[in-house]
């Protein structure tokens, strides 16, 4: 089976294409039958040559051409192609919230209301909080350290 496609000529980062009739077996920049034009996208506006006569004759022989040359082909008038549909892209995973991500955004809703629950019903007592608690570890730690004993409290 033929199909038209673009090969690439040009040097690095500077690509410039020819327009070519080759088998679906070739690879890109491989053997080709005919070459039927040729297309500079670095030019503004894009520079696009294709002989429609021969492009319209190897269609005619079963030549099927590739996305991107129908979009040339449309671009410069030859043949009748209709506009390609392409289907949606799946979303992502990164896209949704993990599961533990959605987990940490909830957690502290009902942690902060306990502590409001728990005070209505209990008299007031001292809370401790967590750099607090942090501190007085640091503090026995070090006492332990320097004499062996456990501080007053």
């Amino acid at each position: 089976m033929l199909r038209i496609r673009l090969r690439r000529t040009g040097a690095k980062k500077q690509p410039r294409y020819r327009v070519v009739v080759a088998d679906v077996r070739a690879p890109r920049d491989g053997a080709f039958v005919d070459s039927i034009g040729y297309y500079d996208p670095l030019t503004e506006p894009s520079t696009i040559k294709i002989d429609a006569e021969r492009a319209l004759d190897w269609m005619a022989k079963g030549a099927q051409p590739s996305d991107r040359v129908q979009w040339l082909m449309r671009k410069v008038g030859i043949g009748d192609f209709p506009e390609p549909v392409y289907p949606e892209p799946k979303k992502k995973a990164s896209e949704e919230p993990a599961p533990a991500a959605r987990a940490a955004t909830a957690a502290p809703a009902p942690a902060a209301a306990a502590p409001a629950a728990a005070t209505a019903t209990e008299p007031e007592t001292e809370v401790v909080t967590e750099p607090e608690a942090e501190a007085e570890t640091a503090a026995e730690t070090t006492a332990a350290d320097d004499d062996g004993t456990k501080p007053a409290e």
